[in-house]
Parts: structure tokens; C-alpha cells; sequence
């Protein structure tokens, strides 16, 4: 999901961020379709532990390594996934969304002062020139939106039924997660400079 947001429409690659995000998905989309299917959230857990470790195997067999945010994804996945299926208790994959948001919140938090880089800056600075200013700003705005997909997540935990909340893990997180591509493609349009596509002109002969 991050590496897929990491690459705004700014940088004209076409379908390759869609193609990305729904990757990076897909073992939530096959933990929707066997609920959905199943009606059995352990099942459904069950499935979404061997997607994680078929994507990861994929990455790995692709591209010869497995970025750091999913490696850090799929061990939670392993962890509150074992940990729902051994003990029986739903609470465990439900909160396993928040800990991996807030976890990734933290990430970048801790960038602010540790390296020189930032960590947005990092992912996107091959593809993005922009002020330092500009950086910290996005680095802030990653920070608040992990932090708040965390709370989300455990407020529809709480107070609604567990269909309810199977369905904001695949529409709601993926939702969230368009707007706010959308609103950084955006915003980062009204950030870099103008491209110089004037001609030099012909002196006359």
C-alpha cells in the first residue's frame, strides 16, 4: 500500500500505482472473499495468513528482496493471524489493523530524528524534487493518516457488528487510502516547481 501512495500521478506512470495497490491488498481481498463466502472470520484468517506468505514469496521470487514495511505487515500478519487461530479469539486479527498502522505512523515519526532523510522523502525522493519544509509537511500528513486509520479501525471494532467491520477492512481502508492519494497528488501538484517547456528561439537570419 505505502509504495504504491509513495507514487503520485505527478510522476505520469500510468496504471503501475493502481496495479500496485491492488497487490498490495490482495491477501485483504481473499480474507473478504472467504468471509463473505465462509461467513467464518477463522477460516477467513486462516486464508489471509497463507496470501501473505504467497505475495511475499511472489516479491521475493520477482524481485530478489521484500520491502521493509511489508516484511514488517506480513510478520504481524503471521503473529495476531497464529496468535486468533491458537487462541480462538477474534480480538487478535481485528486489532492486528491498528498495531500495523500505528506501527508505520511510528516509522516515520521516528525518521524526524534519526538519519539524514526522512522517511517519505526517502521513498519518493527519486521521483519527487521538493523544499524541505514540503517534506516535513508530508511526512506529518502519512504520520496523522496511519495514526488515524489505527483509531478508525478500533472504533468500528467496537461498536459495530464484526460484518461490519470485514467490510471497512477491504471498502473502508482501501477508500481512505484512494482519498488520500488523491489529495497528496494534489496537493504535491500545487508544491512543484513549473516545468520550463518554452523553445529557445530562432534568431533571424
Amino acid at each position: 500500500m505505502i509504495a504504491a501512495l509513495s507514487n503520485p500521478p505527478v510522476d505520469r506512470q500510468g496504471p503501475r500505482p493502481l496495479m500496485k495497490l491492488l497487490f498490495d491488498f490482495f491477501p485483504v481481498i481473499a480474507f473478504f472473499l472467504t468471509y463473505k463466502i465462509t461467513g467464518n472470520l477463522f477460516v477467513a484468517t486462516g486464508v489471509i495468513i497463507v496470501a501473505v506468505i504467497a505475495q511475499t514469496a511472489w516479491q521475493w521470487f520477482r524481485h530478489r528482496k521484500v520491502s521493509q514495511m511489508a516484511l514488517i505487515s506480513g510478520v504481524l500478519v503471521l503473529i495476531f493471524g497464529g496468535l486468533t487461530l491458537l487462541i480462538h479469539d477474534k480480538v487478535f486479527i481485528q486489532w492486528k489493523v491498528s498495531v500495523v498502522n500505528w506501527l508505520f505512523a511510528a516509522g516515520f515519526l521516528a525518521s524526524r530524528f534519526f538519519g539524514d532523510k526522512l522517511l517519505i522523502e526517502r521513498m519518493m525522493g527519486e521521483n519527487v524534487q521538493l523544499d524541505p519544509p514540503v517534506w516535513r509537511t508530508l511526512n506529518w500528513a502519512w504520520i496523522v493518516f496511519f495514526t488515524a486509520l489505527g483509531i478508525i479501525n478500533l472504533y468500528i471494532v467496537y461498536n459495530f457488528s464484526e460484518e461490519v467491520w470485514v467490510n471497512f477492512k477491504l471498502f473502508g481502508m482501501l477508500g481512505l487510502t484512494v482519498v488520500f492519494a488523491i489529495a497528496q497528488a494534489i496537493w504535491l501538484s500545487s508544491k512543484m516547481p513549473p516545468e520550463d517547456t518554452s523553445a529557445p528561439s530562432e534568431k533571424p537570419q
